[in-house]
């Protein structure tokens, strides 16, 4: 036999050996820091280790997983992507323009998400987040819709999905169509076609576990999201219990299943450039990977876990100038600059004509500017202007960001704490720097190179066996 004829046939062979005895996963997890970039996790590292005063990082649990790369995440419209299209692109394996869920740039042409993939294939399929379910990176797994904003058609989408678990804070507009017409409620029409409504953990823990899901925040709470980590209380629903309760229920009837997580308030963190509440954030999202994490150690072999962004926001820089990093101020500051703005707003309703020095006693108690932390000459002078245009001339000043708008006295005093710890933010708007990518389990090794975001929905559907559309 020729040589070169007996190698091609060794070779063809071999491969078909390999693709025959590769294990695909029975259970997966795809999990999606929004705006969660490499420094993101790096602040969130170096702030933990901080605490215990060493000069080194506390690692998270994604970042110990044995393969990790990076990707870059620009859309097909623009350099730097909105959540609709990298969600799409994390969701379908398909480049978007900003502002589309799972079409194409015309909003025309459906695009099929993995979750579709995994639903055909006989897996069960969990949707779950920290805001709201008819949110943009959650909506690109179940819904198609040409804007983002279109929140009542997304929500109405998961009826179609036949997806068998979600969960979040609720939904924006379950009332208001994209016309801003008042029509039918979504809750009747999502519990005719069989999903169980659920308000908070009680209910969830009532429930037939077997039934198709919906599990939101307790009624009389904010539907538009989870309380951030920082400012939450014993009793507030949290992305861990979430994704617990979603593996729970997936894993009834042991037929595997897909499950998509979204800590989605890094993002919105970054927005308004409140580092401490991102870094909290980005804890609070490991807490929830620490619940797969413990699932794959139960089932090692049959598990795949991913995590991801679907973009970096902010731009945030860990070392500001000198050698020296001080994240640990950052633990003097207890609530989110949201929080701090509505109790600056009710201090002023109190105290209207509040001197300089009690304005820095509360600053002092809720931030530790100026109790322990030494506030730079500018800083001061920026937030004391603030002070006499809000305490003595009464005008009240905002400062607005994406998903907020707050007390300017608030925005400066949280920009004054960056500052002392060592933090620093290009803008408050989402930018085009890499977006992490860590795996762990069956086909991990596959995620050993530089990608772009559409190589991760099609790597795992490589790994799954599924059929790429």
């Amino acid at each position: 036999m020729n040589i070169k004829y007996f190698n091609l046939l060794l070779a063809f062979f071999l491969l078909i050996g390999t693709a025959f005895g590769q294990k695909q996963p029975k259970y997966i997890f795809f999990m999606i820091g929004d705006g969660m970039g490499l420094n993101q996790v790096q602040a969130a590292e170096v702030y933990k280790s901080s605490l215990s005063n060493k000069n080194s990082v506390s690692p998270t649990v994604f970042s110990q997983f044995p393969y990790a790369t990076f990707a870059t995440s620009h859309s097909l419209s623009h350099g730097v992507t909105d959540s609709g299209a990298g969600g799409t692109a994390l969701a379908v394996g398909y480049k978007t323009k900003n502002g589309v869920i799972a079409m194409d740039s015309a909003g025309v042409k459906p695009y099929k998400s993995i979750a579709y993939l995994a639903k055909e294939k006989g897996m069960k399929v969990g949707i779950t987040t920290s805001v709201s379910i008819d949110h943009a990176t959650p909506a690109s797994f179940f819904a198609n819709q040409p804007d983002r904003d279109m929140y009542y058609e997304i929500g109405l989408d998961i009826i179609k999905s036949k997806f068998d678990f979600f969960a979040g804070s609720g939904f924006l507009k379950p009332t208001t169509n994209a016309k801003k017409e008042e029509v039918a409620s979504i809750f009747p029409q999502l519990e005719k076609a069989g999903y169980r409504l659920l308000y908070g953990l009680d209910d969830y823990k009532k429930a037939n576990k077997s039934e198709k899901l919906i599990l939101m925040n307790k009624k009389g709470t904010d539907p538009v999201s989870l309380k951030y980590a920082i400012d939450q209380k014993p009793g507030d629903l949290n992305l861990a219990e979430i994704t617990s309760a979603a593996i729970e229920s997936l894993s009834q009837g042991n037929q595997g299943f897909f499950l998509m997580v979204e800590g989605g308030k890094i993002d919105w963190a970054c927005h308004s450039n409140d580092g401490a509440t991102a870094v909290q954030e980005v804890w609070d999202f490991n807490n929830a990977v620490q619940k797969a994490y413990e699932f794959y150690q139960k089932h090692p072999e049959e598990t795949l876990i991913i995590v991801t962004a679907d973009h970096e926001t902010g731009g945030i820089g860990v070392g500001n100038g000198s050698s020296t990093l001080r994240l640990k101020n950052l633990e003097n500051q207890k609530l989110s600059q949201e929080s701090l703005s509505a109790l600056i707003n009710d201090f002023r309703k109190k105290n209207e004509s509040a001197t300089w020095d009690q304005l820095k006693g509360f600053l002092g108690e809720h931030l530790g500017l100026w109790k322990t932390i030494k506030v730079g000459e500018d800083d001061e002078k920026a937030i004391h202007e603030a002070y006499e245009k809000s305490f003595i001339e009464h005008k009240n000043e905002t400062s607005k960001s994406l998903y907020a708008t707050n007390d300017k006295i608030a925005s400066l005093a949280i920009k004054a704490i960056n500052k002392a710890s060592s933090l620093s933010w290009a803008s408050g708007s989402h930018s085009a720097a890499y977006i992490p990518v860590y795996a762990i389990g069956i086909g991990a090794e596959q995620f050993h190179k530089k990608m772009d975001n559409v190589d991760i929905p099609r790597t795992v559907s490589k790994i799954a066996g599924w059929q790429h559309p």
